[in-house]
């Protein structure tokens, strides 16, 4: 459903601007029931609802810079996984992640940006052994897409527990800046 969603998002034929946000809000009182957790970069050019194409009470999503993962995150994507049962989560992160890029200028991260340095110079140290220098950032995005990735598969016995029942799937994905594609 993702997916589908974020085809009519990049041909343009949107659907959720349609929908009825005053009934589907009412239908949400009572609950919500996601079918999709999206740990995403706060980038303010890539909201998940929008670029997926989904509606009200569709995706349950978690955003921080670079897509770091936190305790308050972590705890966030484990609470709709234990209580809301969704049986998906998509670290999405994307082209040109400013911190990511920032992360690989180095320097002195200043006040609480340095957690979100730290947690991303394992991704940017790994790209500088394995890569070139004309690949460096977009070596150093998929890197810290794919280590979040595993950290969640490992990360606590809720996640890690269903997982290996087969009752969660989390997945790695890229969103593409200049094409709106998403890639898995």
């Amino acid at each position: 459903m993702l997916m589908e969603g974020n085809s009519r998002y990049v041909s343009g034929n949107i659907t959720q601007n349609g929908q009825n946000m005053v009934q589907r809000r009412i239908e949400l009182i009572s609950g919500q029931d996601p079918y999709a957790v999206v740990l995403g970069c706060s980038d303010s050019r890539i909201p998940p609802e929008i670029i997926f194409d989904q509606g009200l009470g569709d995706i349950f999503v978690v955003r921080t810079a670079g897509q770091v993962l936190d305790n308050a995150s972590l705890g966030s994507i484990e609470y709709a996984v234990e209580h809301l049962q969704v049986p998906l989560v998509v670290v999405l992160g994307h082209d040109g992640c400013g911190a990511v890029n920032a992360t690989l200028e180095g320097g002195e991260a200043p006040c609480h940006m340095k957690c979100l340095v730290e947690s991303i110079q394992p991704a940017v140290d790994e790209a500088r052994i394995t890569g070139n220098e004309s690949e460096l950032l977009d070596n150093s995005i998929d890197n810290n897409i794919k280590n979040i990735e595993r950290e969640l598969k490992n990360a606590s016995s809720i996640l890690s527990e269903r997982v290996k029942n087969g009752e969660l799937a989390i997945v790695a994905a890229r969103y593409n800046m200049e094409t709106g594609v998403v890639v898995i």
